[in-house]
């Protein structure tokens, strides 16, 4: 064989060589990419990251900080949903400012999950109403909003993420499912501990500064004697807080519950006209020091909410 012929047929193959590895190469680029993903609040993002881990890239519409009722969507927000495969959502009407954003962003292939569905809801008789929202489980669309402060909850809000990723990601499907069920076990442990500790208190009755909590005391056998603000974004008329005053000092109600998210103005009154100890909780991971995880806030809750009461 001619040895210019030669020269040419290994030029040629080298070069086909090199096309079929650059081929390759974005597919093999856009495997190892993370999914993006977007979720309204921090307690959904903790759950996304403990069953996705290197899997996914996870961002937070709010940081833990802000009252999720009232939040209102940044620039930067939009730019996220657009850039995002899939979008959690609690649902019931928490988040009331989503469809818009979603609309607004245009997405044809984004996934929209609410992880409410299948969740029943507490009709509480506060005033706290929400209106109708894709994928409520209360078809009136009435209802208390604020499930995951439920441990209980959490595992099929969790199932709904899990599920979610399984269908955009089948690859790890084992994986997800492992993780999945590791992080289950270390939540039943946690609740299991936590039920032990609130089960020694003599009084567990407290008073709410707005209706985030009926999940959490049904599910740790906490008392709501009373809430402040019993209408989310309305404030309590003069009558109404005379009325709780009398039933804290009547009834010896102890520990009033208030949110870093909201002002403290009001619990601050009541306690003084009172004596009442006001404990202040987080509804949202990261609210608080030592809260980063929805773990860390269950643990942080109780332990702050049993000692308060302990004290009292």
């Amino acid at each position: 064989m001619p040895q210019g012929f030669c020269a040419k047929f290994v030029t040629v193959m080298l070069c086909l060589a090199i096309l079929a590895g650059l081929s390759l190469y974005p597919a093999r680029a856009e495997a190892r990419d993370p999914i993006n993903v977007v979720v309204t609040i921090p307690v959904l993002k903790d759950l996304a990251e403990q069953v996705g881990r290197s899997h996914v890239r996870v961002q937070s519409l709010l940081s833990g900080y802000e009252n999720e009722h009232t939040y209102s969507p940044k620039p930067s927000d939009l730019v996220a949903v657009r850039k995002a495969q899939l979008l959690f959502e609690v649902g019931i009407g928490l988040e009331v400012w989503v469809a818009s954003l979603v609309k607004t962003a245009g997405s044809p292939s984004l996934r929209v999950v609410t992880t409410s569905q299948g969740i029943g809801v507490i009709h509480d008789d506060t005033g706290h109403r929400h209106g109708p929202h894709e994928g409520d489980t209360d078809t009136e669309g009435a209802g208390n909003p604020h499930i995951w402060l439920d441990p209980e909850n959490v595992t099929i809000m969790l199932r709904h993420i899990t599920e979610a990723l399984i269908r955009i990601d089948p690859a790890h499907t084992d994986e997800y499912r492992n993780n999945q069920t590791a992080y289950l076990q270390q939540l039943d442990q946690l609740r299991t501990d936590l039920s032990r500790k609130v089960q020694s208190l003599p009084d567990r009755r407290f008073i709410a500064h707005h209706p985030a909590w009926p999940y959490f005391a049904r599910h740790f056998g906490f008392e709501i004697a009373g809430t402040i603000q019993i209408q989310s974004g309305a404030e309590p008329s003069a009558l109404h807080l005379q009325s709780l005053i009398t039933t804290i000092k009547k009834d010896r109600v102890n520990v009033i519950v208030s949110e870093i998210q909201l002002s403290q103005r009001l619990p601050s009154l009541l306690a003084k006209e009172t004596h009442a100890r006001v404990v202040i909780l987080t509804t949202l991971p990261g609210g608080l020091p030592g809260t980063e995880t929805y773990l860390d806030m269950l643990r942080y809750n109780v332990l702050q909410l049993t000692d308060a009461l302990g004290h009292s």
